[in-house]
């Protein structure tokens, strides 16, 4: 399987549609640059905002922005300092609920379901019920046929990568002891921006 090409514009706008059904809000840009203006400028200057780790973010430069432009309030920067894994879960469990968590997904089915893998479990509650919103950049070759796919597609393709960078920067591996999935956004708090470039794991 070819987990890293871009869906094409039929199951783009399947996909699109299914997530807009599901509740979830769709903005659908061609690059990264365009994710980055869109995203910031949902976000209201000095609202707390928690940033999932992110790799597409990071691409896009947000995650420069949202720590050191001092537009915002970055809850999650003084755990992100701490080096000890057991010490950073619990920084990250006395953390607030924020108005924003931003961050990105492993996978979104065609039918409108988004899929997100994690070794700590430190972005599902802000995913999933804290946070006041939620903003997600994805890129489109993250677009799998089903929820079975996105499973793959995690322990295939995302899991090896993710380790990678985790023994890089930790000298650990990680590991997918968590699935969150999200089959309908409630109250119109989640925003998915697709981007039809290749960006993230």
């Amino acid at each position: 399987m070819d987990w890293e090409r871009l869906a094409g514009e039929e199951t783009l706008q399947k996909t699109a549609n299914a997530l807009r059904s599901n509740g979830i809000e769709v903005i659908i840009v061609e690059k990264g640059s365009e994710a980055k203006e869109k995203l910031l400028s949902m976000i209201k200057d000095g609202s707390m905002v928690m940033e999932a780790s992110s790799t597409t973010l990071k691409q896009i430069s947000v995650h420069t922005e949202i720590n050191e432009s001092g537009r915002y309030v970055p809850i999650n920067k003084e755990p992100s300092k701490e080096n000890d894994a057991i010490k950073r879960a619990e920084l990250r469990r006395r953390l607030p609920s924020p108005d924003y968590a931003i961050g990105s997904v492993h996978a979104i089915t065609e039918g409108g379901q988004l899929l997100t893998a994690s070794a700590g479990g430190s972005q599902i509650p802000s995913y999933s019920f804290t946070a006041k919103r939620v903003i997600l950049v994805v890129s489109t070759k993250k677009i799998v046929q089903d929820i079975n796919s996105g499973i793959d597609r995690i322990n295939e393709h995302c899991l090896p990568m993710e380790s990678e960078r985790m023994q890089k920067a930790y000298g650990s591996k990680s590991a997918v002891n968590q699935i969150l999935i999200i089959e309908k956004g409630l109250n119109g708090r989640i925003t998915v921006i697709l981007v039809k470039e290749n960006l993230g794991f």
